[in-house]
């Protein structure tokens, strides 16, 4: 990593932090006016996630998620001994932007907690599902380099925007212990947070596992 540790960290913080602030605060959005519908919600995760690639990606990576810095660790893409700093920043972005949306909308606000829907398997399953596609996606276009780079941020995106479309209804589609968190914390419900945990650091390691098996070996690619 060529920037300097704190310039990573931050970057990583002030992206979350947006992240979420206009993720969650589209859901307030639509839960006090009824103006956005779903699409709408998705739409305005996938943007946020595009946008903030765009603008950090050059010096943190823009990983967003503890779940995808723990993959990238896993799969040797990234250093152990900056993921520490990494998850803290991500979470205390998650957690300040949950408290900006609170300011904004008040104590009894949607600040966007995710919550299962129906059982406790179902979202665990859907919720490993959602960040295993995510992770293969982020892995085959920001490790492979006969990926399109170019286009890293938009196909990130729109993952991130699909799968909040079809999953969002059954687990809220975090996909990210820190999105999940920091709007837990701030809201005081913790009902089945650690759904929110588990399955998108158990999904995000075998979606990059899953694309280092099927990706072209570099002895092929040399040849």
């Amino acid at each position: 990593m060529q920037n300097y540790p704190w310039r990573s960290v931050l970057a990583e913080l002030i992206g979350t932090f947006s992240l979420v602030v206009v993720g969650c605060g589209a859901i307030a959005v639509q839960a006090q006016t009824g103006a956005l519908t779903h699409l709408g919600v998705a739409i305005a995760f996938g943007l946020v996630v595009m946008v903030m690639i765009s603008a950090v990606g050059h010096i943190s990576g823009a990983h967003l998620n503890p779940a995808v810095t723990l993959a990238f660790a896993v799969s040797r893409h990234f250093p152990w001994n900056l993921t520490t700093g990494y998850f803290i920043a991500q979470f205390a972005g998650a957690t300040l932007a949950s408290l900006v949306l609170r300011t904004v909308f008040g104590v009894d606000a949607d600040l966007g907690v995710t919550l299962p829907s129906g059982s406790v398997l179902q979202s665990f399953i859907m919720e490993a599902l959602l960040t295993a596609s995510l992770m293969f996606v982020i892995t085959a276009v920001a490790t492979d380099t006969k990926a399109v780079g170019q286009l890293a941020a938009i196909m990130i995106g729109a993952t991130v925007m699909v799968n909040a479309l079809w999953g969002g209804p059954i687990s809220g589609a975090s996909m990210n212990p820190a999105r999940s968190l920091g709007p837990a914390l701030v809201s005081g419900i913790w009902d089945g947070q650690w759904i929110y945990v588990i399955a998108p650091a158990l999904g995000t390691i075998l979606g990059a596992l899953v694309y280092q098996i099927i990706r072209e070996p570099l002895s092929s690619r040399a040849s």
